[in-house]
């Protein structure tokens, strides 16, 4: 099939020839394509689940850091855990731990924050490990329609006692379909998977970048110092280590 080809197929949506030829090749494919299918449903379902977890896991961080910034010059604590309460996504859950140890001391809120961000970050990774499972099977699936369907085209030429193309293309052709629609839906399924990674890589940064700032505010505020307008240039160490002295 030439350039012109393939265009006309594609177009031909009035008589379903797309449609008609997925649903015939499917169907020549044999019983390995349901389970293929399954693969791409199920993957699809936990993609989308995925879809919707993330965006409601993603704020703008920035302007969060700074209400909460604000709230801890205004009404300390209390009115920082109150902008928490008041937002979701990862980023409050983790500010929200860290607040509640706060008047434990900087190193207590700063346990907090590490131990509840290890939970948000499995939290976001979860149910990644059964689309990966998915992307792995349906290939293997394929392959394993193919051998299954080479045994048969090998089978029909010993019955035969020929080796004609007739007898052998006809089967090849449909073993090898399996192995298409597999690795199809393994490239469809990667796409996805990659996405929801990079995703979640940045977020978890934000967390990590966010929380450091959070550490140097609460820092700021038990020295008496204003927060919203103090920039925080001390390092995860120099937070501890002050926290510490403060002690």
């Amino acid at each position: 099939m030439d350039q012109f080809g393939i265009f006309t197929f594609l177009l031909q949506v009035d008589g379903g020839g797309a449609l008609n030829w997925l649903q015939e090749k499917y169907v020549e494919g044999g019983h390995f394509m349901h389970v293929i299918l399954g693969c791409l449903v199920l993957g699809l379902a936990f993609s989308l689940e995925r879809i919707w977890t993330l965006s409601r896991a993603t704020v703008n961080t920035r302007k969060f850091l700074v209400q909460v910034k604000k709230a801890l010059d205004e009404g300390g604590v209390d009115a920082a855990l109150d902008v928490c309460s008041k937002n979701r996504g990862s980023v409050a859950s983790v500010f929200q731990a860290g607040l509640l140890r706060a008047d434990e001391g900087i190193e207590a809120a700063e346990k907090a924050i590490i131990s509840y961000g290890g939970i948000e970050m499995a939290f976001l990774e979860k149910n990644l490990i059964w689309i990966s499972t998915f992307i792995a099977i349906a290939p293997m699936i394929g392959f394993t329609g193919t051998v299954q369907g080479m045994i048969s085209a090998f089978d029909a030429i010993r019955e035969a006692r020929n080796i004609s193309p007739e007898i052998v293309a006809g089967g090849i052709s449909v073993a090898l379909l399996t192995t298409l629609f597999g690795l199809v839906v393994a490239v469809i399924l990667q796409v996805f998977y990659n996405y929801f990674v990079s995703r979640i890589d940045k977020v978890v940064i934000e967390m990590e970048e966010s929380s450091i700032e959070l550490i140097d505010s609460l820092l700021l505020m038990k020295q008496g110092k204003k927060v919203s307008t103090a920039q925080a240039t001390a390092t995860p160490k120099e937070s501890k280590d002050q926290g510490q002295e403060k002690k």
